[in-house]
C-alpha cells in the first residue's frame, strides 16, 4: 500500500523586517528590501494552555490604578551600563546585546553576572555556544564568582523555559539567541522563524515572572543583529558592542531604550581580566595627541547627555596624480567632500588638487553635525601648514552658505572643556547667548568660516 506524506506548510519571510508572505516576491511590500524573503516552514501556532493563561491574566485597569513611580532598577556593578541601561537593569526588562564576534559580549555580561551576583541576585546564565568548561575557564581570568550564579547549556527552548520555571532567577543571560530552537518548528536554529519564537517566548517570561533577560544576538556583515528586524522591535533595549577587536577600547552603545535615553555610550577597555570601564572618556581619547602638529583639532561632542572631547587630524598634500584622492576615517566621507567644497566656494581655497585625509582619532564614528567646524579648520590647518593652539577646542555645524550654526547642548561642552583644562573655545556666535562664562575659558564665537580661519589660520 503506497504512503501518501502529507506536505509541510511554508511561507516566506523577510529577512529585514519579518513580513510574513503566501508567496516569493522580488521585493518586500513592508521594509521596500530586495531579495530578503526566505521560505521557510510554518510551525504549529501556539498551545491552547498558553493562550487559555496569557487570556485568564488580562485584566483592563483605569488610568488612576497605574502607578508612576520609577522601576526598581538593578546596579550591574559597571557606572558606564548603568549609564547605557538608564539607571540600571529593571525588573522584567529584554534587553539584546549585540556585537561582532570576539568583541567581548560574553565577556561582559559574565562580569555583569558576577557583580550582580555578589549584591545577593540570583543569576542564570544559558550557553548555548560555549560548554561548562569554556565557561569557568573565562570566569577564572575575571575573578571569584558567588553560588548566586548557575550555568546551563542547552539550546531546547522548551529544557530552558523549564528550567528558568524551576530556578526563579532574578536575572537570565541567553547566549546567544541565534542557537535556541523550538521543537514545533521544523527549520534550523537561527532562522527567521526560531529568532523570532525563541524571542516571543523569551519576552512572555521576562514580563509575566518579572525576571530581566539579557539575549545575545549575533550581527551580520552590515553590523545589525541577524535575523528579523521585528527582533528589535520586540525587546525593550538595544545594546551595540562596538570597536576594533585589535583596539584596547569597547564602546557600549545604547540604540534603543524603553527606560531611559538613547544614544547613551559606556566605554570600557579591554585588558587581560576582563572589560574595565573608563571614567574620563575625553582624556582617554586625546592621549597621545601630538604637540606642534598642524591639521589636528579637538572637538567636543555629545554622546547622549555626555560630552565627549575627540582628535580630529587632516592630512592634505598635493596630488600626485591627475584625479585627488579623498579618504575619511571615522566620519562621513560625504560630509568631508561636501565641507571641502564649501572651503573652496565660501573662502576661496582652491583643495581641487589637493589630496585629503581625515581621521578621527581613537576609532570612533562619529556623524553629529558638530564635528563640522572641527574639520574645517583641520584641513585648513594642514594646507596652510599652520598649527592650530593645542589649549583650543572646536566645535559648531557648517552650512552650505559658510555659516556657522548652532548645535546642541553648549554648556556641557564648555564644562568638559573646563574640566581637562582647555582655555580657548572657538564656538557658534548663536551659542553665546546660551552659555554661562565662568572666566575659566576664553569664549570666542564665530557667525561664518571666515571669521573662524581668521582666528589661527
Amino acid at each position: 500500500m503506497e504512503i501518501i506524506m502529507a506536505k509541510s506548510k511554508t511561507a516566506f519571510f523577510c529577512r529585514e523586517c519579518g513580513y510574513e508572505s503566501a508567496k516569493w516576491s522580488g521585493q518586500c511590500p513592508a521594509c521596500k528590501e530586495w531579495n530578503t524573503f526566505v521560505e521557510e516552514p510554518v510551525g504549529a501556532k501556539t498551545s491552547k494552555g498558553r493562550a487559555a493563561s496569557l487570556h485568564e491574566s488580562a485584566a483592563p485597569v483605569t488610568l488612576k490604578d497605574i502607578s508612576t513611580e520609577d522601576a526598581d532598577r538593578t546596579p550591574t556593578g559597571f557606572e558606564e551600563m548603568d549609564r547605557v541601561l538608564g539607571g540600571g537593569i529593571v525588573e522584567g526588562s529584554l534587553v539584546l546585546v549585540g556585537g561582532d564576534p570576539g568583541i567581548g559580549k560574553s565577556t561582559l555580561l559574565l562580569q555583569m553576572c558576577r557583580n550582580v551576583s555578589a549584591a545577593g541576585k540570583n543569576v542564570l546564565y544559558i550557553s548555548g555556544e560555549e560548554s561548562l568548561k569554556q565557561i569557568k575557564l573565562r570566569a577564572g581570568r575575571i575573578g571569584d564568582f558567588t553560588d548566586n550564579m548557575q550555568l546551563l547549556c542547552e539550546t531546547n527552548l522548551e529544557a530552558v523555559e523549564s528550567a528558568i520555571k524551576s530556578v526563579k532567577p532574578d536575572i537570565v543571560i541567553i547566549d546567544s539567541i541565534q542557537t535556541m530552537y523550538r521543537e514545533e518548528i521544523s527549520s534550523a536554529p537561527g532562522s527567521v522563524s526560531q529568532v523570532r519564537e525563541s524571542t516571543s517566548v523569551l519576552m512572555q517570561i521576562a514580563k509575566s515572572m518579572g525576571i530581566s533577560i539579557f539575549i545575545v544576538g549575533h550581527v551580520t556583515k552590515e553590523g545589525v543583529v541577524a535575523g528579523p528586524r521585528v527582533l528589535e522591535h520586540m525587546v525593550d533595549t538595544v545594546l551595540y558592542f562596538e570597536g576594533d577587536r585589535n583596539a584596547a577600547y569597547r564602546i557600549v552603545r545604547s540604540v534603543k531604550n524603553r527606560f531611559g535615553s538613547t544614544n547613551e555610550i559606556g566605554v570600557f577597555e579591554m585588558r587581560e581580566n576582563g572589560l574595565n570601564e573608563v571614567a574620563n572618556p575625553s582624556e582617554y581619547m586625546l592621549s597621545g595627541k601630538p604637540e606642534g602638529a598642524s591639521g589636528s583639532v579637538v572637538v567636543c561632542l555629545m554622546e547622549g547627555t555626555r560630552p565627549m572631547l575627540v582628535e580630529v587630524q587632516a592630512l592634505v598634500c598635493d596630488s600626485g596624480f591627475g584625479m585627488a584622492r579623498r579618504t575619511a576615517a571615522g566620519t562621513d566621507y560625504n560630509r568631508v567632500n561636501l565641507l571641502m567644497a564649501v572651503i573652496e566656494k565660501r573662502v576661496g581655497i582652491h583643495l581641487g588638487g589637493c589630496d585629503a585625509y581625515v581621521n578621527v582619532a581613537g576609532g570612533l564614528k562619529v556623524n553629529e553635525p558638530a564635528l563640522d567646524l572641527g574639520i574645517v579648520m583641520a584641513l585648513v590647518s594642514s594646507f596652510r601648514n599652520r598649527e592650530i593652539d593645542s589649549g583650543t577646542i572646536i566645535f559648531g555645524e557648517v552650512g552650505l552658505a559658510g555659516e556657522v550654526r548652532a548645535v546642541s547642548q553648549p554648556q556641557q561642552r564648555i564644562n568638559e572643556a573646563v574640566k581637562l583644562g582647555f582655555d580657548t573655545c572657538i564656538l557658534p556666535e548663536v551659542c553665546l547667548k546660551n552659555v554661562t562664562d565662568n572666566g575659566k575659558i576664553k569664549l570666542i564665537g564665530v557667525r561664518n568660516l571666515s571669521d573662524a580661519l581668521e582666528i589661527f589660520v
